[in-house]
C-alpha cells in the first residue's frame, strides 16, 4: 500500500484544486467532487493497473467510467496529478475551447477520457459493454465505474443492472456514491431509493458497503476486498458512503453545494482548510 499519510497530502491538493477551478470560472459542481475524493485518489494512485500514456482501447489495463459526469472537478485533479496531461491545464476548466469541459468529453481527445459523461444513467450501460470487451478479448483486466445515489433514480440504470446480474459479468465494480443528497435536496426527499443494498442482490450482484466512504485507508480496503469478489460470476457493487462538500465545512452534508461555485471569500477560506501540499497550478 502506499504512504497513507502521502495519500491523504494528494487528497488535500485535489481538494484545492477542485474549489479553484469552480470558483475561476464561477461555474461548476464542487460538493460530490469534494465528496468523492478519496475515492478517486484511491482508485488512481492504489487500485487501479493503468497507464497515462493512454490507449482508447485500454486493453491490458484496467478501466474507468465516471458516469456521474458533473463532478468532472475531482476527475481532471486527479487525472492531471497523476500524469495524464500537463496540471497547469486545470487553469482552463469550462472555458471556451478547452479540453476539460464541465461534464467530460472525447471529442478534444482529452488523455484518461473514455465516454462523454453528463446525461445521467448511462455510464453503467458503458461500462458493462466495456467488460464483455475484456472478456471477448481475453483481457483479464477490470472495468470500474462510479455512479451516484440520485442518478439510480435513471432507469436505464436498471436495465443494465438486470442485465449485468443475468448474464454473470463478473468483471466490473461499480461503486455507488451514496452521499444522501441531488440538486433538489436530499436523495429520500426528491425520489426515496430505499435499501439499495437490497435492490442490488435482488439483481443478482455481490454487494460491498464501505461506510467510511472520505476515510481513504477504508477506501482503499474496501476497493481491494471488491477485487477480491470478482471473477465469481456476479458483478460486483460498491456502496461507499461520503459527505457531500467533505473537507470544507460550509459545503458539507448540503445539496446547495451540488452545483454552485464559492466567491472570493469563500475560496480563501476553503483553501486555509486544505492547505497546500503539491503545488498549485
Amino acid at each position: 500500500m502506499a504512504n497513507i499519510e502521502e495519500l491523504k497530502s494528494f487528497a488535500t491538493q485535489v481538494r484545492r484544486d477542485i474549489v479553484r477551478q469552480v470558483h475561476k470560472v464561477n461555474s461548476g459542481h464542487p460538493g460530490g467532487s469534494l465528496g468523492c475524493t478519496e475515492f478517486f485518489v484511491a482508485l488512481y494512485q492504489e487500485i487501479m493497473d493503468h497507464d497515462p500514456s493512454f490507449n482508447m482501447d485500454g486493453i491490458g489495463e484496467d478501466i474507468f467510467f465516471l458516469s456521474n459526469g458533473h463532478i468532472s472537478p475531482v476527475f481532471y485533479s486527479v487525472l492531471a496529478r497523476s500524469g495524464y496531461f500537463p496540471i497547469e491545464e486545470l487553469g482552463t476548466f469550462r472555458m471556451i475551447d478547452s479540453r476539460l469541459q464541465g461534464h467530460p468529453t472525447t471529442h478534444e481527445g482529452l488523455p484518461g477520457i473514455r465516454v462523454a459523461s453528463g446525461s445521467l444513467g448511462q455510464g453503467m450501460s458503458v461500462a458493462l459493454g466495456a467488460a464483455q470487451a475484456k472478456k471477448l478479448n481475453k483481457d483479464s483486466k477490470l472495468v470500474y465505474s462510479l455512479h451516484g445515489d440520485g442518478e439510480l433514480q435513471e432507469g436505464q440504470n436498471w436495465e443494465a443492472i438486470m442485465y449485468a446480474g443475468a448474464k454473470g459479468v463478473d468483471n466490473i465494480i461499480s461503486t455507488v456514491d451514496v452521499n444522501g443528497q441531488q440538486i433538489d435536496g436530499s436523495t429520500d426527499t426528491v425520489l426515496n431509493m430505499g435499501d439499495l443494498k437490497a435492490k442490488f442482490l435482488a439483481f443478482g450482484w455481490d454487494v460491498l458497503e464501505i461506510a467510511e466512504g472520505n476515510n481513504i485507508e477504508k477506501v482503499i480496503e474496501g476497493l481491494k476486498e471488491a477485487k477480491e469478489h470478482t471473477g465469481k460470476g456476479k458483478p460486483v457493487c460498491v456502496l461507499l458512503t461520503t459527505v457531500m462538500g467533505n473537507g470544507v465545512d460550509f459545503m458539507m452534508g448540503t445539496h446547495e453545494w451540488h452545483g454552485k461555485a464559492p466567491n472570493d471569500e469563500q475560496l480563501e477560506s476553503a483553501l486555509a482548510q486544505n492547505p497546500e501540499t503539491l503545488g498549485d497550478y
